[in-house]
């Protein structure tokens, strides 16, 4: 009632004032009200902005507080069963080979357990059950005993030489030390972790001192055949890159993940800038990278004749944010070019089903309609406009794939890469100085490698810290180049 009052009150002395008084309080209410109109726009964009997950941005899927439901089936299906799907074919282990089996325990029961009777021997039908089992102590102690002897000549005592895998490994043998640098590397495992399983399956003592002393000798037997896949790297002719953040004694660094076809090198630096494209691939890299629209790798583009394929997926989320905006032009431009790049990836699932040039003159076709619709009728919004300007500046770089066989449209190589490296920075927390950094690059880079080329990341371990312990070539990890045709 006393705001109504007011408000009668406010009325009835605007009837009594001048027109030109009326005029100019309608002007001040109308730039206030265009003011707030104004305001209200820009917090509904910084609102969108800050609502941003991982479908309408390049953040993680980890990073969504609220996950996005998932989308429903088709009418009438229900939840899927647990297991196996029927019309699926079914997945069964492979048995154990006659090779590796250790023993063989018959059982027989020639009477029949439900009526006395007593059978016949059917060949063939035999039910067969392998149990894998470890055995009760699952190390071997072995001593080694240099004898000494005394020089009367040269006034001394000297010992008989021991191996050099024995001076080399010390207390723990090639075996055991290629599986402790396993758990540390490929499992997440914390020095108090090994101690654990040391002391309580082993029956072992060792100090965390030692454990980092062991995991070094790995380090180093890891060192050339790491230094061999940087190497090769510059000569690659497809590269996909991504970076992500580590932790070193509490201070930033990167992870720089390099996937190369048949590889993968990782490289921890203290920045994530261009300096380390040029430092690792060099300034005369002519091969092609593809990789986020990240400033490092347009700068790079900028010093170097390479080729750059900039991820479509990452630029569809920021399509797709488009229509989280206020404005209503800019939603109906973000659609648009949603429906041109959905026609785009209808062309590229295609692939299998058309010949390389109708698969190349479709793909054309749909790039060129892409263009052309981001570049008409732009609305006025500034994401829309960043947007149709870095098609305009960067078409050539987000649709090299079309003309360069064995590279894909998007980055998704090299941030499944990543993706090991991102969960270990959560599990350990990251490393506690360069020694530590060189290991986390070696380790990471022969997991990632033996992954692409189907190789146990174990066995290779064994092999490695085998040949080191015993001054021989450490096996290689670069693949074998393939022969030409005849």
């Amino acid at each position: 009632m006393v705001f109504q009052g007011l408000a009668n009150g406010l009325t009835s002395e605007l009837r009594k004032a001048p027109r030109r008084e009326l005029l100019a309080v309608i002007e001040r209410q109308a730039e206030r009200i265009a003011f707030l109109e104004q305001r209200v726009r820009e917090l509904e964009v910084l609102r969108a902005k800050a609502l941003k997950n991982s479908s309408t941005s390049s953040k993680p899927p980890s990073s969504d507080l609220v996950k996005p439901p998932k989308p429903p089936g088709p009418d009438g299906a229900g939840k899927r069963a647990r297991g196996g799907q029927r019309g699926h074919p079914r997945h069964t282990r492979a048995p154990f080979p006659p090779e590796a089996i250790t023993a063989v325990h018959r059982y027989t029961q020639p009477h029949c357990p439900q009526c006395g009777h007593r059978g016949v021997r059917w060949p063939g039908n035999d039910r067969r059950v392998q149990q894998a089992e470890i055995v009760p102590r699952p190390i071997e102690v072995h001593e080694h005993w240099a004898e000494g002897y005394w020089c009367g000549r040269c006034g001394r005592l000297y010992w008989a030489p021991l191996p050099a895998a024995v001076e080399q490994g010390g207390l723990i043998g090639p075996v055991l030390t290629a599986q402790l640098a396993y758990m540390k590397g490929a499992l997440h495992a914390s020095f108090s972790t090994i101690q654990a399983y040391v002391r309580d399956v082993l029956g072992l003592t060792l100090s965390r001192g030692h454990l980092s002393r062991i995991i070094q000798k790995v380090s180093g037997a890891l060192a050339e055949p790491y230094e061999a896949l940087v190497d090769r790297l510059k000569s690659e002719r497809v590269l996909n890159v991504d970076e992500t953040g580590h932790k070193d004694n509490g201070d930033l660094f990167w992870t720089w993940g390099f996937r190369a076809g048949t590889f993968t090198v990782f490289r921890v630096a203290d920045t994530r800038g261009s300096a380390v494209l040029a430092e690792v691939l060099g300034r005369e890299f002519a091969g092609t990278l593809g990789c986020d629209f990240f400033s490092a790798y347009r700068k790079y583009m900028k010093d170097a004749p390479v080729g750059i394929q900039f991820c479509l997926a990452h630029f569809i989320r920021e399509v797709k944010f488009l229509g989280t905006l206020p404005d209503p032009a800019v939603v109906r431009y973000g659609e648009r070019l949603l429906e041109q790049l959905r026609a785009l990836f209808h062309v590229i699932h295609q692939r299998e089903a058309l010949t390389l040039p109708a698969f190349q003159r479709r793909l054309a076709a749909a790039r060129k309609a892409l263009m052309r619709e981001s570049q008409q009728a732009v609305p006025d919004g500034k994401e829309a406009r960043l947007l149709a300007e870095r098609l305009r500046r960067y078409g050539e770089q987000y649709f090299r794939f079309i003309t360069t066989p064995g590279l894909a449209p998007t980055n998704n190589l090299a941030e499944q890469a990543l993706r090991f490296v991102t969960i270990d920075r959560h599990i350990t927390h990251g490393t506690r100085g360069e020694r530590g950094r060189q290991w986390s690059e070696r380790i990471w880079t022969v997991l990632a490698t033996c992954a692409q080329q189907k190789r146990s990341a174990y066995d290779y371990l064994v092999a490695a810290v085998h040949a080191h312990f015993h001054g021989q070539p450490v096996p290689s990890l670069t693949p074998s180049p393939v022969p030409l045709p005849p």
